[in-house]
């Protein structure tokens, strides 16, 4: 298996219980992810030697963030120790027509607050296949995306393909802020992922006939924004989930992947109902890459919208499962019935 790089920002995660909204809830469930965090363990599970790379306090919550991640194997050598916090998010999850919320607070974190020297990035990306990021990270400061720019000239410099989740957030920034400087970043890119949202508010790209709300979805628009895309910003490789949003509790899912000669697109899942979605799209990015890295297109694909499919079934951010059980649904076993 290959060494793969992750690079952003792990957060505390305070829940509600179950569905219970923030003003009635008494106690928090604690459990941390983010971004790239999430595609790590994913890539951990799959067998590759996944590094994310981050700073962290040195006091007892950072050391937890860092226990999180080794709990899975994800290896903590590049995760540089200092600042004075952690970043936490609050999320209420719905269900059925109520929505789900995040409130964040991560300002002044440690990774936001880091400096190009608290890494190496020439010896992090020795021998790395490939880097991934967010569009979460340069969005957390401007030291953040500072960071993004220059890991992303060590990852090219060493031969890694680069892959970029595109990952809007509004509380973060605003789309003209996020297209000054994604635009740029851009030029990095090898495989770029995001939706209809993250492709609109970040790159300035919007499908045509396409409402995520109604639960339809014309794939025609979105082969056309491809093209622009590739045309644009020469992008090897382009992908997108296609949500079919129903309720908070029922999705539909499938995704499509462009090569810039045939677009692959996958088979369909009914999720009903969701456990929590929250790290989907981080796990549909981990089950690309791994496709990409072992198998053809059209069986990356699909692994990875199983592999996404099945995080809808898994409390907290990180997918935990394993490339046999990806493999099981991706090959037609939805059955949910009992291993023996």
């Amino acid at each position: 298996m290959a060494k793969v790089v992750t690079m952003g920002e792990i957060m505390l995660r305070l829940s509600t219980p179950g569905q219970t909204r923030f003003v009635q809830s008494e106690s928090f469930d604690i459990v941390y992810g983010g971004g790239e965090a999430n595609v790590a363990v994913s890539l951990a599970n799959y067998g590759h030697d996944a590094y994310f790379v981050t700073k962290l306090p040195k006091h007892e919550i950072g050391q937890s963030a860092v226990n999180a991640l080794t709990r899975y194997q994800v290896k903590p050598d590049f995760i540089t120790r200092g600042g004075e916090r952690v970043g936490i998010y609050f999320l209420e999850t719905g269900a059925s027509m109520r929505p789900s919320k995040v409130i964040y607070d991560r300002a002044n974190s440690a990774i936001a607050l880091a400096e190009p020297k608290d890494f190496d990035f020439d010896l992090i990306f020795k021998d790395a296949k490939w880097f991934h990021w967010s569009g979460i990270t340069p969005a957390i400061s401007k030291k953040a995306a500072e960071l993004t720019r220059l890991a992303c000239i060590a990852a090219k410099k060493a031969g890694a393909t680069i892959s970029v989740d595109l990952n809007y957030r509004k509380k973060l920034w605003t789309p003209a802020e996020a297209q000054s400087v994604m635009k740029e970043l851009m030029q990095y890119v090898d495989v770029c992922i995001g939706n209809e949202e993250d492709a609109e508010l970040v790159l300035g790209f919007k499908p045509k006939h396409t409402d995520i709300s109604s639960g339809k979805l014309e794939i025609d628009s979105y082969k056309e924004i491809f093209k622009e895309m590739k045309d644009a910003f020469g992008f090897k490789m382009i992908a997108t989930t296609l949500r079919e949003s129903y309720s908070a509790s029922k999705n539909g899912w499938s995704a499509l992947l462009y090569d810039g000669k045939t677009f692959y697109q996958s088979k369909h899942y009914t999720i009903d109902p969701i456990i929590d979605r929250v790290g989907g799209g981080d796990s549909f990015s981990g089950g690309l890459i791994h496709g990409l890295l072992t198998r053809k297109p059209q069986e990356a694909i699909e692994f990875a919208v199983a592999a996404s499919a099945l995080k809808h079934t898994i409390l907290g951010d990180f997918n935990q499962v394993s490339e046999a059980e990806v493999d099981i649904l991706s090959g037609g076993d939805a059955s949910g019935r009992v291993q023996r």
